[in-house]
């Protein structure tokens, strides 16, 4: 079975977490965290802020490790490494993702999250996380 290692990042303005909904492939229309695969040598905070940069045109800096989440989905094993992160430079725009929602603890549940993001989502850290 395909290991997958990746990184997504919790990004927080005031009370607010985004999400993003997936604009392609099998999981397309679900929301997940936005991140992405960890190269060869790279840390999982230096593939957050370079997945970030190519995602959303905008720069990170990374507050805090909250969780490592794995998951067994069909065709391949999943961990994501998860960190809170906050904006430094720039306005996000989408360019991988269908689209974009900024969440708050009563909306969170509006969306229909990935299986692994969904973990994330019922940790305490998250929840933490969560707390303005």
């Amino acid at each position: 079975m395909k290991r997958i290692r990746v990184s997504a990042a919790v990004i927080k303005d005031g009370d607010k977490i985004l999400a993003t909904e997936r604009g392609y492939g099998e999981y397309k229309g679900l929301w997940e965290f936005p991140g992405g695969k960890r190269e060869e040598g790279e840390s999982g905070e230096e593939t957050i802020v370079r997945e970030i940069k190519e995602e959303l045109d905008v720069d990170i800096a990374v507050d805090s490790f909250l969780a490592t989440v794995e998951h067994q989905y069909e065709s391949f094993y999943l961990v994501m490494d998860c960190y809170l992160c906050h904006v430094t430079d720039g306005e996000i725009t989408i360019k991988e993702h269908e689209a974009m929602k900024w969440l708050t603890g009563s909306t969170i549940e509006s969306v229909e999250w990935l299986p692994a993001d969904r973990h994330l989502i019922e940790l305490d850290s998250f929840q933490k996380a969560l707390q303005p």
